[in-house]
C-alpha cells in the first residue's frame, strides 16, 4: 500500500510541474498569464456578454457595449482565466440533461426533500401544452444549469391526483427554494406569475427569488452593527458592489452553503459617507471580503480566484468543508492509489485485472467500515472544540497562495477530463516499465507468464487449498505432539505425484535456521586425507571415500545405509548424515558412508561444529550442488536436519518443492530434533 501511495503522491507532483510549464508556455506564446487583468474596453459585444451570463447577471436592456462594458466592471475585476474559461464554456455545446418525474414519490425526493439546491420544472396540466416551448425550455435548462439550478419535468398525466392536491390545473413554472437560512431547513416552492414567456424574463424571475434569501445592507450604520457582529456564522463573505442585485452565482453559493457560511450583499450604489468603508480595509469596489474569527481575506488576489461560482465554490469548499465532501475526496484518492496496481502487478493481463478488482473491493470495504466510527465519533456532543479547530486549520491552510495554485491545477485538470486521464495512463506506464526492469533484473519468472500459465497456476492454487491443508496456519516451527507425523504418508498415499501438487506458501522459508561454515585449524601431514586404494570396480574408483582413524565403517553397515538411503528412510543411522552429503533427489543412494570428524572440504580444516545447531546433521557437501561447504558460506537446515547452501536450498523450495531434496520429509513441517550419539570415552573418569 506504501508503494501505492508514493506512486500517487508522485503523480500530483507531476501533475503540479506540469501546470507550470502550461503556464509558462501560454505566457510566452501570449504574454499573459491566467491571473493578469483584463481590460473590459478591449473586449468586444460578444466576449462581454458572455462573462456577464457566466457571472449571472440579466444584460437585455442594456443594447449598447458601454452599458455592458460597465456592468462587467460593476460585478468584479475581469482575469485571463476567468475569459478562457467563459469563452470556453460557451463554445462546447453539451446538452444538459433534464429529469423527467414519474410521481408524487419522485418529485418528494428530488424536490421538496432537497434542503440545499434550486430546482425550476416545469408542470404540464392534463390535455394542456406546456407553457414553455421545446426550443425555449432547452436554451433555460442550459442557462440556469451554470449556477447549479437543477431542472424537470412533471407531467401531471403520470399522477392527476397529486396535481389536483396541489391546484396545477394549467401548465406553469414552479421553483423550489430553501424557505430558512439553517441547514436542512423548509422548502417552498414558488409559482411563476409573469405573462412574458421569454429565457431572460423567467431568469429575472429566479435570480430575484435567489437573492432575496441573501441579507443586503444599503448604509453604513447597518454595515457597523453587521460587521461587528457575533452570531453562529463563523464564515461570512461580503460583497460590496454598485449593483441593484447580487450576480446570481453569488445567490446560487448562498443556497449551496446554506448553514455554513453566510453570504451579505452591501449596495454601496447611494452611499455618501464611505468612511466606515475605509476603516475596515474596503477601498474600492466591487470587491469580494472573506470574514473569518482570523482575520479579513480578499478573494481575487490569488491564482485561479476569479469570479465565477465554480472558482468560488471550490473556495469555500476547502475552507468551510462538510463531511461528505472529505468523503467524496478519499474515496476519489483511495480509487486512484488502487488503480496503481494495474500497472505495479506484473505478469498476465488477467491477473493484473484480478487483482486490480480484489485491491478496489478490499480498499473500498476498508475506507467505507473506517468512516463509520469516524462519524459516531463527529456525533458526540464533547466534540465541538475539536471540531472548530478542525476547521481552523482548514481555514488557515487553505488561504495560502500554495493552496490557491492546487485549487487553481484542481479545475484546470477536471476541465480537461482528457488531460487528466492520459497523464495518469502516462504514469502508470512509467511505473510498469521500472516495476518490469526492476523484476527482470531479480530474475523474477512471472514478468513474462502468459494468461493460461497464470490461469493454471491460480487454478492450482484454488484446488491446493481445497484439498489439502494450508500450510501458512502451519508456521515452523510447529510444535506438535508425533514425533512422526502420520499426515505425510496419508498424504503421499492421497495424492500421488499425478496429481496437481499444492502451492504452498513460502512465508515458512524466512524462519528456517541459518548460520555460516566456519572451520578450527589447519591439519598436520600425520592427519592428512586417505583415499581409497584403487580399485577395478568403476564406483569406487569415481567415489573415494574417507575414513576416520577413530571409527571404520563396515560392509554390513555401508549396505544397511545403501538401503534406507534407497527407501526414502527419514533417520540416519550414523553420528554424521550419510544421505545427506551424497544422495541426489532423482535416484539412491550411490556413495558410501563417510565420517565427518576428521575431513573438510575447506581446504585442511576442522570443521567448527559448534557453530551448528544442536538438531542439525554434520556434512560438508550440499546434495543439491554436489559441491563442498566452503569456509564463511551461508547455509540453511530444514526441519529434518539436513542441511543445504542456503542459495540452493531457497531456490530449491521456491521452485514448489516443499521438502527436503534428501528424505522427502515436508519444509514447512517439524520433526523431532536428531541428537547426536556421544562418542564412548576410553578414559577413565577423574
Amino acid at each position: 500500500m506504501w508503494v501505492k501511495l508514493c506512486c500517487l503522491l508522485l503523480y500530483f507532483l507531476a501533475l503540479f510541474v506540469l501546470a507550470r510549464v502550461f503556464e509558462a508556455v501560454a505566457w510566452y506564446e501570449s504574454g499573459f498569464l491566467a491571473t493578469q487583468l483584463v481590460d473590459p474596453v478591449a473586449l468586444s459585444f460578444r466576449k462581454l456578454r458572455t462573462i456577464l451570463e457566466c457571472r449571472g447577471l440579466g444584460h437585455s436592456g442594456l443594447p449598447e457595449k458601454k452599458d455592458v462594458r460597465e456592468l462587467v466592471e460593476k460585478s468584479g475585476d475581469l482575469m485571463e482565466g476567468e475569459l478562457y474559461s467563459a469563452l470556453k464554456e460557451e463554445e462546447a455545446s453539451e446538452s444538459v440533461s433534464s429529469t423527467n418525474f414519474s410521481g408524487e414519490m419522485h418529485f418528494y425526493e428530488l424536490v421538496e426533500d432537497t434542503k440545499d439546491g434550486i430546482w425550476l420544472v416545469q408542470v404540464i396540466a392534463n390535455d394542456r401544452s406546456p407553457l414553455v416551448g421545446k426550443v425555449h425550455w432547452e436554451k433555460m435548462v442550459k442557462k440556469v444549469s451554470r449556477f447549479g439550478i437543477r431542472t424537470g419535468t412533471f407531467n401531471c398525466s403520470s399522477d392527476p391526483r397529486y396535481c389536483k392536491r396541489r391546484g396545477w390545473l394549467k401548465s406553469t413554472l414552479i421553483m423550489s427554494v430553501p424557505q430558512t437560512s439553517t441547514s436542512k431547513g423548509k422548502v417552498m416552492l414558488k409559482e411563476y406569475s409573469g405573462r412574458k414567456i421569454e429565457v431572460e424574463h423567467i431568469f429575472k424571475w429566479i435570480t430575484a427569488h435567489a437573492a432575496s434569501r441573501i441579507k443586503t445592507i444599503y448604509n453604513s450604520e447597518h454595515l457597523k452593527e453587521e460587521w461587528n457582529k457575533s452570531d453562529q456564522y463563523r464564515v461570512k463573505i461580503y460583497l460590496f458592489a454598485n449593483l441593484d442585485q447580487p450576480p446570481a452565482f453569488f445567490s446560487a453559493l448562498s443556497v449551496k452553503f446554506t448553514g455554513r457560511v453566510e453570504f451579505i450583499f452591501v449596495n454601496v450604489e447611494n452611499w455618501d459617507n464611505k468612511s466606515y468603508m475605509a476603516e475596515i480595509g474596503i477601498y474600492k469596489t466591487p470587491s469580494y471580503i472573506l470574514r473569518t474569527p482570523e482575520g479579513i481575506y480578499r478573494y481575487g488576489n490569488n491564482t485561479g480566484e476569479f469570479i465565477s461560482l465554480r472558482a468560488m465554490d471550490s473556495f469555500l469548499r476547502s475552507l468551510q468543508p462538510e463531511v461528505n465532501d472529505l468523503f467524496v475526496l478519499s474515496l476519489v484518492l483511495v480509487n486512484l492509489m488502487a488503480w496503481m496496481d494495474l500497472f505495479i502487478t506484473q505478469g498476465a493481463t488477467i491477473k493484473r485485472f484480478v487483482v486490480l478488482i480484489s485491491t478496489l473491493g478490499t480498499y473500498n470495504s476498508l475506507l467505507i467500515i473506517s468512516w463509520l466510527p469516524v462519524l459516531g465519533f463527529l456525533q458526540l456532543p464533547y466534540l465541538d472544540s475539536f471540531y472548530e479547530y478542525s476547521l481552523k486549520l482548514f481555514r488557515y491552510s487553505n488561504t495560502t497562495t500554495l493552496a490557491s495554485w492546487v485549487r487553481a491545477d484542481w479545475m484546470f485538470y477536471s476541465s480537461h477530463p482528457a488531460l487528466f486521464l492520459s497523464t495518469y495512463l502516462g504514469h502508470g506506464l512509467l511505473i510498469d516499465y521500472f516495476e518490469k526492469k526492476r523484476r527482470r533484473n531479480n530474475n523474477t519468472d512471472e514478468v513474462n507468464a502468459n494468461n493460461l500459465e497464470w490461469l493454471s497456476s491460480l487454478w492450482d492454487w484454488y484446488t491446493s487449498y481445497l484439498f489439502h491443508p494450508i500450510a501458512s496456519f502451519q508456521h515452523f516451527p510447529f510444535d506438535s505432539d508425533w514425533d512422526e507425523d502420520p499426515d505425510l504418508f496419508l498424504e503421499r498415499l492421497a495424492f500421488p505425484d499425478l496429481w496437481l501438487h499444492p502451492l504452498i506458501p513460502t512465508d515458512y522459508i524466512k524462519n528456517l535456521p541459518m548460520w555460516r561454515f566456519q572451520c578450527l585449524g589447519t591439519h598436520s601431514d600425520e592427519e592428512m586425507l586417505e583415499t581409497f586404494p584403487d580399485s577395478e570396480s568403476d564406483s569406487d574408483s569415481e567415489n573415494r571415500e574417507v575414513f576416520s582413524s577413530d571409527r571404520e565403517v563396515s560392509e554390513d553397515d555401508e549396505l544397511s545405509t545403501f538401503h534406507r538411503c534407497s527407501e526414502g528412510e527419514r533417520r540416519c543411522g550414523f553420528e554424521t548424515c550419510s544421505c545427506g552429503s551424497h544422495c541426489c533427489h532423482h535416484g539412491p543412494c550411490e556413495r558410501k558412508a563417510r565420517s565427518y570428524g576428521s575431513y573438510s572440504s575447506a581446504g585442511d580444516m576442522e570443521p567448527d561444529w559448534s557453530a551448528w545447531p544442536s538438531d542439525m546433521l554434520h556434512c560438508t557437501e550440499c546434495v543439491v550442488c554436489l559441491e563442498n561447504f566452503a569456509k564463511g558460506c551461508l547455509l540453511m537446515g530444514l526441519p529434518c536436519g539436513h542441511v543445504f547452501h542456503q542459495n540452493c536450498i531457497v531456490m530449491w523450495l521456491a521452485g514448489g518443492r516443499h521438502c527436503c531434496p534428501v528424505c522427502r520429509w515436508a519444509s514447512y513441517k517439524k520433526k523431532q530434533p536428531y541428537t547426536h550419539p556421544q562418542p564412548l570415552s576410553s578414559e577413565p573418569p577423574s
